[in-house]
């Protein structure tokens, strides 16, 4: 995490501007013989963060370098490239020696590192590493721990710092200041900092990101990765006390994520500190909570904007969760919901506290509206709601018997009532109104149903009389008086069940159908038992009596009764209107024309 300036008897090895520096000093170096101690820790103080090792005396050390290296520049020379095979061989001898000597250089110097003196900020350090790796790792620790002084501010570190800032930018906006700021988890400390740092330099002008993050990776802080620094603007940002522009706009949360997650834009984004609401502005939006939720918000801005939201969210929650409801059919409030839902989540984007207050006070009529347009939706949605079911329930019940209500001098005033009501987009006042409206609606339909029931019922019974009669007058078996009466029968049943009266006046009209199949059963079981005495026996000899019978063996197929044909005397008409006596003459002549010819085919006529 950490890159540091590496130097070699002072002199740098590559290019480099770190705040931190390690020099080494072997001693091959000119001055070796002159580092003291005390000479070690001047020269370990200087700058902000170095640390010096005066590596131990190590024999032929130079003398083994310098071999080195007079080996290795013969070898890969052109001249090398060019010589005889007898000589490259010996050079390839050369080389494996070589390269046995750089393994055994390598553990000399880690000794011999090992075997010197450290020292760090001014200070010698002592330790007990026993390998040159394991004392530089100690070395530099040592050195970035006594130099960032306040990097322990920043406790806990994120793996995925780019993926946190992620979270954090695509939060909803419920409890976003918590999830910014809160716990141990969002570095207080650090926070703080960050937070001093900006109340000074982004009060008044503008302070690039890059420059924060400039400052806190440097010393005394050494917050990296850089993200690390780059994460506590997001929180900042995200609980409202900072504002993040780009190209002289605003950012918001969806459009902070490129520039935040790509350095080379940091110099693009400016922090500015958020303003801060005046007294009379607070209490002006204090004086608003206490109206909308008949409490006290806390005095302090930030408490005032963060009692708001957590209503507010309140109101989201429960205004989504009648939505779904009110969007059914016949159910009131979905525009006001709706509306009251956009209101919420536009108030709730405003991040700035400053801005979420001014936007309060500048729109509190609309507040104070949107109140008793949610009083009103809440009244119904938590109290009234199982009233307005059981309301639609029982219309609906009524809803095949509404022209037959309507035409009701009693239920036709409570049915328009009943249908205004449904109608209405805010019947919140007039629900006390339905339960009276209903009781008179539900005494009208059973007096109604009632009466067309008996109605059917007579007719029904009727047609049982009649197949009777004729069962009777064929002296039909058991057998066959069940199997003609017990549709009849069966329709009695359903129409004592209906509640619809078109569905009784149905049953009620098809009794006709059902006694014209009883007399053709009768018919037909008459004609069958005819058949089968008229035919041989086994034996070959005839039956003994033209006349079966379809019971006891005293009718004869005459006695059957005669087939059907309905004739529904409207459809003879030949307009809806008969206005003269000529007209009349000749409809009730072709009306008898008809009957006459109907009965001339042997069949007898059932009008309907």
């Amino acid at each position: 995490d950490y890159e540091f300036n590496r130097l070699l008897d002072g002199a740098p090895y590559r290019q480099a501007n770190h705040a931190l520096s390690l020099d080494i000093r072997s001693p091959l170096g000119d001055d070796y013989e002159s580092l003291k101690p005390d000479r070690c820790i001047m020269l370990s103080a200087e700058g902000n963060g170095k640390a010096l090792i005066r590596m131990g005396e190590g024999t032929r050390l130079d003398i083994e370098l310098t071999l080195y290296r007079q080996i290795e520049k013969y070898v890969d020379s052109p001249k090398a490239g060019a010589a005889p095979p007898s000589l490259r061989k010996i050079l390839l001898e050369r080389k494996d020696e070589n390269r046995e000597r750089r393994q055994r250089l390598v553990a000399q110097i880690g000794e011999l590192i090992v075997q010197g003196d450290c020292y760090a900020k001014g200070q010698q350090v002592r330790s007990k590493a026993a390998t040159a790796p394991t004392l530089l790792d100690e070395l530099i620790n040592y050195l970035i721990t006594n130099t960032y002084n306040k990097l322990p501010y920043l406790k806990i570190r994120k793996p995925d710092p780019i993926a946190e800032i992620r979270a954090l930018l695509s939060a909803d906006n419920v409890g976003q200041q918590d999830l910014a700021l809160g716990g141990e988890d969002g570095n207080p400390q650090a926070i703080d900092e960050v937070r001093q740092y900006l109340q000074l330099a982004a009060s008044q002008n503008r302070v690039l990101l890059s420059d924060v993050v400039d400052r806190f990776t440097d010393i005394p802080y050494g917050w990296k990765p850089e993200w690390e620094v780059v994460l506590l603007i997001t929180r900042l940002f995200m609980a409202g006390e900072i504002k993040l522009t780009m190209g002289g706009s605003d950012l918001d949360p969806r459009s902070a994520f490129d520039p935040l997650t790509k350095a080379v834009q940091h110099k693009q984004i400016s922090i500015l500190k958020r303003k801060t609401a005046d007294a009379g502005s607070i209490a002006r939006a204090s004086d608003l909570y206490r109206q909308l939720f008949s409490s006290l918000p806390r005095k302090e801005e930030d408490g005032v904007v963060a009692d708001f939201r957590s209503k507010l969210v309140e109101w989201k929650d429960d205004l989504k969760r009648w939505q779904l409801t009110a969007g059914q059919l016949h159910y009131p409030g979905k525009a006001v919901i709706d509306a009251l839902l956009a209101r919420c989540e536009r108030q709730l984007a405003i991040r700035d506290p400053f801005e979420f207050i001014e936007a309060l006070n500048k729109s509190r009529d609309e507040w104070l509206d949107a109140g008793e347009d949610l009083s009103d939706v809440r009244g119904f949605y938590t109290s009234q709601l199982t009233t307005w079911q059981r309301f639609l329930s029982t219309l609906n019940r009524f809803e095949p018997n509404r022209d037959v209500l309507a035409a009701d001098p009693n239920a036709s005033v409570a049915l328009k009532d009943l249908q205004r009501i449904r109608e209405e987009p805010a019947p919140y006042a007039s629900i006390s109104q339905i339960e009276p409206l209903l009781a008179t609606l539900e005494a009208s339909n059973q007096a109604l149903v009632q009466a067309q029931r008996e109605a059917a019922l007579r007719i029904v019974e009727q047609r049982i009389e009649e197949a009777s009669k004729a069962l009777i007058h064929v002296s039909a078996s058991a057998d066959l008086k069940n199997a003609a009466l017990h549709p009849l029968q069966q329709m009695k049943l359903k129409i004592a069940d209906a509640v619809s009266i078109p569905q009784i006046q149905f049953h009620a009209n098809n009794a006709g159908d059902k006694l014209d199949e009883a007399m053709d059963l009768i018919r037909e079981t008459l004609l069958k038992a005819h058949a089968a005495t008229q035919g041989p026996t086994k034996t070959g000899t005839t039956s003994p009596t033209p006349n079966a019978t379809a019971g006891s063996g005293s009718s004869s197929v005459a006695d059957a009764p005669k087939a059907s044909q309905i004739i529904r005397p409207a459809e003879w008409a030949i307009s809806s209107y008969l206005e003269t006596e000529a007209e009349v003459d000749t409809y009730l002549a072709d009306l008898k024309a008809q009957f006459i010819a109907v009965l001339k085919s042997g069949k007898r006529i059932r009008i309907q």
